[in-house]
């Protein structure tokens, strides 16, 4: 996602979601399924066209207002929540009362108490409801790497040499 967001134009991918991302044998994982993307050539995108999962998209997208990479960086949130929850985000709700909480009451998943401050800080950062104030991928990535390199054995050597910093 970082790689997509610095393009100039940037991509924005609008349906960033954990169905999306694919994982190979190496356990590398690749974002897949680009037919909503777009081509950012304006200051902001809109989300006329439809598309998309509610239960990931940002604010400003369910409530069709214009929309930048920053909306990637809410669904990202809301997959890093899935990933560290092991739960179907809003799986209590359908798809309209998802727009109704997330876009109009401004809710949130629930964050576990137990888990690492760091990363629930990631979540909550990405789930800020001004776009501006969500961190960028690159701020994610230094973030997770701080993470990362933190936990002994959490990434074997010779990965840890080839991290982006």
């Amino acid at each position: 996602m970082n790689y997509l967001h610095r393009r100039h134009p940037p991509i924005v991918h609008r349906d960033l979601k954990s169905s999306n991302l694919l994982v190979d044998k190496n356990w590398t994982v690749k974002v897949g399924d680009f037919g909503l993307s777009k081509l950012k050539n304006a200051t902001f995108l809109t989300a006329k066209s439809g598309g998309g999962t509610p239960q990931w998209m940002a604010p400003e997208v369910l409530r069709n207002e214009p929309s930048n990479e920053k909306s990637d960086v809410f669904s990202f949130g809301v997959t890093l929540w899935e990933l560290m929850t092991v739960k179907i985000p809003w799986a209590n709700l359908n798809s309209l009362q998802v727009v109704g909480v997330v876009g109009f009451m401004d809710r949130r998943l629930e964050i576990p108490e137990n888990l690492d401050p760091r990363v629930s800080s990631i979540i909550t950062d990405c789930w800020q409801s001004n776009p501006e104030a969500r961190p960028s991928f690159q701020d994610i990535i230094q973030r997770m790497n701080g993470i990362l390199q933190s936990v002994p054995g959490a990434i074997p050597t010779p990965v840890r040499r080839n991290l982006p910093s």
